[in-house]
């Protein structure tokens, strides 16, 4: 197996590891608020969070930005919370599209979730002499797995929503009600002080 494809598949892998559901739980908190015909507001989300996180895990496996775990631990789902919560409070009727802020969380807290990466990756590229291939290789396979993940919430969505005609709304409440409730548990059980 080349080098480019064993670091794709670890992050392909990674991303879609259950034990490492917290990544999970941003993505789909990202998409709550769309449906399938917004495919193209999605795929943007997920590009801009897959930036995020490639700018931190290059700048941490380079070992140009250093942070303390137990706070990036603490802050991912801090993150997770946010998103959820904003989409409770966001209106979301059917006007025109606005900027929605959770382009500006994609791209933001994908900064933070890539340091959260960045140890596992940082491991692994020890014996590497050049990186920009495995971290490369590393991010498509992360994009990869977010996608896998947005395409099955978004057959969920579809389900619930276009076939046995749960409002929008109810959706988006019930969704991001169960995220951000995740959130706080995985925030109490990784506090750092």
């Amino acid at each position: 197996m080349s080098q480019f494809s064993t670091y794709f598949q670890l992050g392909y892998e990674h991303i879609l590891d259950v034990q490492g559901y917290d990544h999970i739980l941003f993505v789909i908190a990202l998409c709550a608020i769309y449906q399938a015909q917004d495919w193209k507001k999605i795929l943007i989300l997920v590009t801009a969070f897959t930036i995020g996180h490639s700018i931190t895990l290059a700048l941490s496996t380079l070992n140009l930005v250093n942070f303390r775990t137990d706070i990036i631990e603490f802050l991912i789902p801090v993150t997770i919370f946010i998103t959820a919560f904003s989409n409770l409070v966001k209106k979301h009727g059917s006007g025109p599209a606005k900027f929605s802020s959770n382009y500006f969380y994609a791209l933001f807290f994908g900064l933070i979730h890539g340091l959260g990466f960045s140890n596992y990756l940082k491991s692994l590229l020890g014996r590497e002499e050049n990186i920009f291939t495995p971290l490369l290789a590393f991010n498509l396979g992360l994009e990869l797995g977010q996608l896998i993940i947005v395409l099955f919430f978004v057959i969920i969505s579809f389900v619930f929503v276009g076939l046995f005609n749960v409002s929008k709304r109810d959706w988006i409440l019930v969704v991001s009600s169960a995220v951000a409730g995740i959130a706080i548990t995985i925030m109490i059980e990784t506090k750092f002080w």
